[in-house]
């Protein structure tokens, strides 16, 4: 690779790659705190709990 492809691919990845970043750390925020994302937390919070009504067996290696 030359100093000149070098020197280019180095200066969009310190402009348009910071704002691309930027922009996705964003919207990633954005859509964790929406007003609909609540009920989906509650629900993924929730998966480890799912079947404490019965226990595990006790040899895994019998399933």
């Amino acid at each position: 690779m030359d100093m000149e492809t070098y020197s280019l691919l180095r200066s969009f990845a310190d402009s348009w790659g910071l704002l691309a970043m930027t922009a996705f750390f964003v919207g990633v925020v954005i859509w964790v705190l929406r007003p609909g994302a609540r009920r989906e937390q509650d629900d993924a919070a929730s998966i480890p709990f799912r079947h404490d009504d019965r226990p595990a067996p006790a040899d895994r290696s019998e399933t």
